[in-house]
């Protein structure tokens, strides 16, 4: 892997993506639930109801966002293209090749494995329910941490994308 590479998934895609989701959904969690007295951890507007759709929607739109914003970086030179292609790295080679399956193997796989355990660190924790500020910053907490595991995954498949031809593939969002 090129040094420009290690430095985009490491700072652009990883501690972008923290800082930038950790915000958003601090900025969700107020328009969602600054009315509430409290937020409890089962029901329609839950901690665990919450935790479950970011965990799907946040993996979700940003392989349909970063997937398109990598190739645009390699197409207009800056970023160069992996050496190889997606079928020569194990843990890429498997997603599918088009951005929008590819985004729900993401928030599919992310609700299936990750939201459980952060559901059972909250019970764990003994979070029965929380004042509606204290849930702003677990929900941004959560977010940038989701984002900073996905988006440089999500990215890497990207990049892996233009590998092989040494240049961008075709947009295939569809």
């Amino acid at each position: 892997m090129h040094a420009a590479h290690r430095r985009y998934l490491v700072f652009e895609q990883g501690l972008g993506a923290i800082l930038i989701n950790f915000g958003l959904n601090f900025g969700i969690a107020w328009a969602m639930f600054r009315g509430l007295s409290a937020v409890p951890m089962w029901g329609t507007q839950s901690i665990a109801g919450d935790t479950i759709g970011t965990s799907f929607v946040l993996p979700f739109l940003t392989c349909l966002i970063v997937t398109p914003l990598v190739r645009r970086e390699v197409t207009r030179g800056r970023l160069p293209p992996f050496e190889r292609g997606p079928a020569d790295y194990r843990l890429l080679a498997w997603l599918p090749n088009t951005a929008f399956r590819r985004a729900l193997v993401f928030g599919a796989t992310a609700t299936a494995l990750v939201s459980p355990i952060a559901i059972l660190a909250f019970l764990a924790a003994g979070l029965d329910g929380i004042g509606p500020g204290a849930f702003m910053w677990i929900k941004a907490a959560y977010a940038g941490l989701l984002a900073g595991i996905v988006s440089p995954l999500i990215a890497a498949r990207a990049l892996a994308d233009t590998g092989s031809q040494g240049r961008a593939v075709p947009n295939t969002t569809r």
